[in-house]
């Protein structure tokens, strides 16, 4: 599915999704990467919050729109452990953000909670290209999804 590089920033991803539940927030994790490979911000979920906006991919939307050239976000890319939502896949494309590489996608995520038996969420999944059909995106990535399932797996079975 990816190459080694790749995998080692979903790793993290993962991390932060692990950060992200030990802290009460459902597991999500994102890294953006510049062109050159350094990492230039990353963050997990904060919907405990109350606000069920504070997804790290569109938090990475906003700091890449603050901090980053046009050509730069371009080039960089998106890590994340699960595939993006609607609201950030446009947040992605809106600000023009390159490749989106992810280690569950929506449909792995859905047939999981639905196993848990979770109600699904209020908003439609949509694979990220019916959202920004330009962009490039790369996963899922089988080498995580155990770990990332069992994520999910501890956060709904608290």
């Amino acid at each position: 599915m990816t190459a080694e590089g790749d995998l080692r920033y979903l790793r993290r991803c993962v991390e932060l999704a692990t950060q992200a539940l030990e802290v009460g927030d459902e597991p999500f994790g994102s890294v953006l990467v510049s062109a050159d490979g350094a990492v230039l911000a990353e963050d997990h979920n904060h919907v405990a919050s109350g606000d069920r906006t504070r997804h790290p991919e569109f938090e990475l939307a906003r700091w890449a729109a603050a901090h980053m050239t046009v050509e730069e976000r371009a080039a960089a890319t998106v890590y994340t452990s699960g595939e993006h939502c609607p609201m950030c896949a446009a947040a992605h494309g809106w600000v023009g953000l390159g490749r989106i590489v992810y280690a569950a996608s929506s449909e792995q995520l859905a047939g999981w909670l639905g196993e848990l038996g979770v109600p699904a969420p209020p908003v439609r999944t949509l694979p990220i290209q019916e959202i920004v059909p330009g962009v490039v995106v790369e996963g899922p990535a089988p080498e995580l999804a155990d770990q990332v399932r069992e994520l999910h797996r501890r956060f709904y079975k608290a």
